[in-house]
């Protein structure tokens, strides 16, 4: 199923963590970086590690580490990169290809490692994006941390983050990752507020989004699913290119050729969630 829905959930409150699990997200990432304070570090490893040494959870599980200069990395790696519960690693503060395939070569076990995922957060990171996004095939996904991107660049207003968006939209087409998904909205109260930068994330290419409250789920897949009208449209362009395989257009007077087939075809499976 393709993820639309990522919530956050600390990896020191083992509560909210299984709160987090049935709370209808597509992936629970728990966080032992940034919603963790310095002396919590240890008991945040130790207590996701109890939890994923099961393999099966009703929701998959990432789980974004610590950054990789800092002295916790290694043992969070050493510690969860083979457990069964883990579905993936989310990498953050990343800044080079070396850190992907470092840590690609750190998590090896028997030939296998969980995806790794990387946050781009500074902008060292957006100037190699496309060399981040092709470093390793254990490389499943890139994203933004906006918070840190917009501290790095002084950047005062949310238009001013459009550049770096469209630039990691662009990088992982480029190295055939899937679409990435937006950054958290961090005010979990203003509801319209993320509805509407929903939107304009889905309009420059994203898919799906990261939140930090279970309240914003339903507010992120619906803005990310296609439309009742998109649906219908779209099933009109496949009808009419399985008939008719040359250029055409259709009586409102779109035109039908492979992108737009291509696109159509791309709405149809994300409704499906394939």
């Amino acid at each position: 199923m393709t993820p639309l829905t990522w919530l956050y959930a600390p990896g020191d409150r083992p509560d909210v963590v299984r709160k987090a699990l049935t709370a209808g997200a597509d992936v629970v990432v728990i966080d032992l970086e940034d919603a963790v304070a310095p002396d919590r570090k240890d008991y945040a490893r130790a207590a996701t590690a109890e939890l994923l040494s099961e393999p099966h959870h009703p929701t998959p599980v990432h789980v974004r580490v610590n950054a990789l200069a800092t002295p916790w990395a290694d043992r969070d790696l050493k510690t969860l990169a083979g457990l069964p519960g883990v579905s993936g690693l989310r990498l953050p503060k990343v800044t080079c290809p070396r850190d992907i395939t470092n840590t690609a070569e750190r998590t090896s076990t028997d030939g296998s490692r969980p995806p790794l995922f990387a946050l781009l957060e500074s902008a060292l990171a957006i100037e190699n994006a496309y060399a981040i996004a092709s470093a390793h095939p254990a490389l499943h996904g890139i994203s933004l941390g906006e918070a840190d991107l917009r501290a790095d660049l002084g950047v005062r207003s949310d238009s001013g983050l459009d550049w770096p968006r469209s630039r990691i939209v662009i990088a992982a087409r480029a190295a055939a990752l899937a679409p990435p998904p937006q950054s958290v909205h961090p005010d979990v109260r203003d509801l319209d507020g993320l509805a509407a930068t929903c939107a304009h994330g889905r309009a420059l290419g994203f898919l799906g989004r990261a939140a930090i409250h279970p309240r914003q789920l339903p507010i992120i897949e619906r803005a990310y699913l296609p439309t009742r009208e998109e649906i219908e449209k779209a099933e009109t362009i496949l009808k009419a290119a399985a008939t008719n395989s040359s250029a055409q257009a259709l009586p409102d007077g779109t035109f039908i050729d492979a992108a737009v087939v291509t696109e159509a075809t791309r709405t149809l499976a994300l409704a499906r969630r394939d």
